[in-house]
């Protein structure tokens, strides 16, 4: 409450123009969130630039809040506050928490574009709403590309394609540029139909050439998991969850969207079963619960269960708390790698996966055993971990075969 918060100041938060009204409900949803009393303080006494930043945008009510809007009060701010301008980023989330605005973020460059090939995609197409998302992000750089060059889409050429692309490929793999040409080429065809950009653009795409198995999978040895599991400071609480989390991967080769997906009704626990959703097959696997695993859950969960209304097994433990993302047991690997100092040179827990999958293959697991565990398909998914089975693979290598000299005489 704001005025157990500020007994002395609290009026004059209450009484600004534009959030003073929300001044006290945004104060408990920080404490909600997991804010400590100092955050909650200084996010308070920064309402008062907020405010008067939006009033200066012609900003009357909360009702007419923009998510474009808050982005430009944010940009504004960073200027003059880059230690406070993030109020107005947790202020736009408990807007949408709260229901005072829509959660979904419309584009900043041209809606109707944007916005038009999303549903293109998702209604026409039936693409999964990851794949729109992803297709979306494409269309909005590739546009704010044309936006900097001053070019109108009626007038596109193969020049402005080349150096956009050229510009993606500094920062993006050969495989990643690949996914964006097929997603730049969706987004010329559909301009092309509705007669916004000029016709067969979309053929004169060159894609880089990626060679099916031309990479090895990314393994690790085992020891090498071992000890960056050992490195783990568990008296922490993110040191705990952490653990756990790279534990699942290394004992079931979990993906990162399935361990983050976890909740409390997957785990059974009297029958020591372990229920998954697997996101890319979306079939459902059931894993036995080994001592070791069990023990990781019930620690994190006893030192930080999760808060109502969550069910997930694994959060955000800095504030705001909330659901957490794949992209953030990325950078968990990441930092816990850095603090190591083992010679790991992959930047993803996805390495782990395909450890798991050659530490079983090398101990003799049938090829069959591990794509039931790991989720596969088709066989032909696991059998490209034998190509790291080198050892074995040179015992079934024929013997070079050797000329032999001809005897004296003949």
């Amino acid at each position: 409450m704001l005025q157990t918060l500020l007994p002395k100041a609290y009026r004059k938060f209450l009484s600004l123009p534009l959030l003073g009204p929300i001044a006290d409900g945004f104060d408990d949803w920080l404490a909600i969130s997991g804010f400590t009393r100092g955050s909650r303080k200084y996010s308070i006494r920064m309402l008062r630039q907020v405010d008067a930043n939006l009033r200066i945008r012609c900003v009357r009510e909360v009702a007419t809040l923009t998510h474009p809007v808050l982005h430009d009060c944010w940009k504004a701010l960073m200027k003059s506050y880059p230690c406070g301008a993030g109020t107005v980023r947790n202020l736009e989330r408990y807007l949408v928490a709260s229901g005072l605005m829509d959660g979904s973020h419309p584009a900043t460059l041209p809606a109707t574009v944007s916005d038009g090939y999303a549903r293109y995609l998702c209604q026409v197409r039936g693409f999964a709403a990851s794949t729109v998302s992803s297709h979306r992000r494409t269309t909005q750089s590739f546009l704010q590309h044309l936006k900097e060059s001053g070019t109108a889409l009626s007038c596109i050429q193969a020049s402005n394609i080349e150096s956009y692309l050229v510009k993606a490929g500094t920062r993006l793999s050969r495989g990643t540029v690949q996914h964006e040409v097929a997603a730049l080429r969706g987004l010329l065809r559909f301009l092309a139909t509705d007669g916004k950009a000029p016709a067969g653009l979309d053929q004169r795409i060159d894609t880089p050439r990626l060679y099916r198995l031309e990479q090895l999978p990314r393994a690790l040895p085992w020891e090498t998991v071992r000890a960056l599991l050992r490195s783990v400071e568990t008296t922490s609480p993110m040191g705990l969850r952490d653990y756990a989390m790279f534990l699942l991967i290394a004992t079931y080769g979990l993906r990162s969207s399935e361990v983050v997906a976890i909740s409390l009704d997957d785990i059974r626990w009297r029958q020591g079963v372990l229920r998954i959703h697997q996101r890319k097959t979306s079939s459902p696997l059931e894993l036995p619960l080994t001592n070791e695993v069990l023990s990781a859950l019930v620690k994190h969960l006893k030192r930080t269960p999760p808060l109502a209304p969550y069910r997930k097994v694994f959060l955000r433990l800095r504030a705001p708390i909330g659901l957490l993302k794949p992209t953030a047991v990325t950078e968990a690997f990441q930092a816990l790698v850095r603090k190591s100092g083992l010679p790991i040179p992959y930047q993803g827990p996805h390495c782990l996966r395909h450890s798991y999958a050659v530490y079983l293959l090398k101990n003799g697991t049938p090829l069959k055993t591990i794509g039931d565990i790991l989720g596969h398909r088709t066989a032909e998914s696991t059998s490209m971990y034998l190509r790291l089975a080198t050892g074995d693979l040179r015992e079934v290598a024929l013997s070079i075969p050797v000329r032999s000299s001809r005897k004296e005489g003949q």
